[in-house]
C-alpha cells in the first residue's frame, strides 16, 4: 500500500508541471527555457540534498562505472519525457495533455518483455523475463479510451495540426518515462537511493539543458523573471519532490511487473489534480462534457488497474512462499 500512496503523491507535486507550464505559455515563455531551466535549477538543489547525506561519492563512483548507461538510459528517462511535454504546452491545455500522459500506463505494461525478474529455482534463484499480462493491458485500454475522449472533445475547438503537436509528443514522452526509469533501475541493481538516482539521471542530460538554454538565448533573449520563478517551482515540486516519490515508489515494487504498474497508474491522479490545478489558478475555460467523462473514465481505470495489479501481485508472493 505505501507505494501506491507514494504514488498518489507523487501525482499530486507531478500536477505542477502542467500547470505551471501553462502559466509559462499564457506569459509568452520559451517552451525551451521552460525545459532546460527544471533540470538546471534541479541539480544544485539535489547535490545538496545528496551531499548533506553523504552520498555523492557513491553515485559519481556508480556512474564512472557505466558511462554510457547513464547517458543514454537517463537521456531516454528525462530527455525524451520533459523535451516533448514542454513542446506540447505549446498546442494544448495542460489538462488535456495530463490526460494523453495517462498513455504512459499502457506503455509500461506493453514493455514488461523487455526487463527480467529474479525467482526461485533448484539451488539458488535465476532471471526470467517478465511477461504481459493481458488482462491488466485490457483493463488499462479503459485509461485509453478517457484519453482518446478527453482529445476528441478538444477536435472543435483545437486544430488538427495542434491536436497532433499536442498529443503526439506526449505520446512519445509517456513510453519514454517508464522505459528509462525501468533500464536506469536494472543499472543501479538497488546501489542507489531515489535521492542519488534523480540526480544521477539529472547530471548525465546535463549536456542537453545546456543545449536548449543556449537554443532559447539566441532564439529570444534571457527568459524573464517569472518564468525563471515558475521553472524553480517546477524543479522544487516535480522535479526534487514528486520524482524522488515517484522513484522511491518504483523502487519498492521493482521486481514485480504488476506491482511496477500499479505504481505507474497512480499518476493518473495528474488529470484530476492538473484540472482543479488550472481552473483555480489560470484564466481557463471549463473543460466540455466529454472530457468530464474521459477524465471519471481516466481514474475508473486507473482504480481498476490498481486492484488487478495488487491481486496479482499477492497471488505472485503466495506462489514464491
Amino acid at each position: 500500500m505505501r507505494p501506491i500512496l507514494y504514488g498518489i503523491l507523487a501525482s499530486l507535486f507531478f500536477s505542477s508541471t502542467f500547470i505551471l507550464n501553462q502559466a509559462m505559455k499564457w506569459e509568452g515563455g520559451n517552451w525551451m527555457y521552460t525545459a532546460c531551466l527544471r533540470f538546471l535549477f534541479m541539480i544544485p538543489l539535489l547535490l545538496v540534498i545528496v551531499a548533506i547525506r553523504g552520498k555523492l561519492k557513491p553515485l559519481l563512483l556508480e556512474m564512472k562505472k557505466r558511462p554510457r548507461s547513464w547517458l543514454g538510459w537517463s537521456f531516454v528517462g528525462f530527455g525524451m519525457m520533459y523535451v516533448p511535454v514542454c513542446f506540447a504546452a505549446d498546442y494544448e491545455p495542460g489538462w488535456l495533455i495530463a490526460g494523453t500522459w495517462q498513455i504512459t500506463i499502457v506503455a509500461g505494461a506493453l514493455m514488461s518483455p523487455l526487463f527480467y525478474k529474479t525467482v526461485p529455482a533448484p539451488g539458488g534463484s535465476m532471471r526470467v523475463r517478465e511477461t504481459i499480462h493481458w488482462k491488466g493491458i485490457s483493463m488499462s485500454a479503459v485509461i485509453l479510451l478517457g484519453a482518446l475522449m478527453m482529445q476528441l472533445s478538444q477536435a472543435e475547438s483545437l486544430s488538427g495540426r495542434d491536436l497532433l503537436l499536442g498529443a503526439a509528443p506526449v505520446a512519445l514522452a509517456a513510453f519514454a518515462y517508464p522505459l528509462g526509469n525501468r533500464k536506469m533501475m536494472e543499472v543501479c541493481e538497488g546501489r542507489l537511493d531515489a535521492y542519488q538516482r534523480t540526480l544521477g539521471m539529472s547530471l548525465a542530460t546535463l549536456p542537453l539543458w545546456l543545449i536548449l538554454f543556449v537554443a532559447a538565448f539566441i532564439e529570444g533573449g534571457p527568459p524573464s523573471a517569472g518564468q525563471t520563478g515558475q521553472s524553480l517551482l517546477v524543479a522544487l515540486c516535480s522535479g526534487v519532490i514528486a520524482t524522488v516519490l515517484f522513484f522511491a515508489a518504483t523502487d519498492m515494487a521493482k521486481g514485480s511487473a504488476p506491482k511496477l504498474a500499479a505504481v505507474e497508474a497512480t499518476q493518473s491522479g495528474e488529470v484530476v489534480f492538473a484540472t482543479a490545478g488550472e481552473l483555480l489558478l489560470l484564466p481557463v475555460g471549463l473543460p466540455p462534457l466529454m472530457s468530464w467523462i474521459g477524465m471519471l473514465i481516466v481514474v475508473a481505470g486507473m482504480t481498476l488497474y490498481s486492484v488487478y495489479s495488487g491481486r496479482v501481485a499477492t497471488a505472485d508472493n503466495t506462489l514464491r512462499a
